[in-house]
């Protein structure tokens, strides 16, 4: 009985810090990281910001940014871009590594990349041939999903 307790206890906690584990506010575009300030001013100055999200989870502090051209960028808690999703355009080229950009030209010439992601690990594109590439932090190709 006691073990039974403690488990429906500890399910119960679980589920409330889950239920709280997203905690977005929207900010002030002025509020964001410098380096995101920059980012957005240096690619996508002519585009108005919709609005700017700093988001929390248990540990992370992340920023999530709307462009009125239905652009969605985000950012970590210093600044830097980890994903950036043209939805009706194509990713500026600058943004995207010159290693990546050569192969997807090489073996995809008249595509365009609609986002890039990156973490610790990888890149991750979508093209708008609906393949989805992903590379190493060395810029090798390690995936392709179509």
């Amino acid at each position: 009985m006691k073990k039974l307790i403690i488990l429906t206890l500890a399910i119960f906690s679980f589920g409330i810090l889950t239920a709280t584990a997203d905690n977005g506010r929207i900010i002030a575009k002025e509020n964001l990281p410098q380096k995101s300030q920059q980012f957005i001013k240096q690619y996508f100055g002519n585009i108005k910001v919709t609005y700017a999200k700093e988001e929390r989870d248990f540990i992370e502090k992340s920023y999530e940014v709307m462009l009125a051209d239905g652009t969605k960028l985000e950012f970590t808690r210093n600044g830097e871009w980890k994903e950036v999703d043209c939805r009706r355009s194509s990713v500026p080229t600058p943004i995207i590594p010159a290693a990546i950009m050569k192969y997807v030209k090489d073996n995809y010439p008249d595509v365009k990349v609609l986002l890039i992601e990156r973490d610790r690990n990888d890149y991750e594109l979508k093209l708008s041939n609906r393949l989805e590439l992903t590379f190493d932090t060395k810029y090798n190709i390690i995936d392709i999903d179509d």
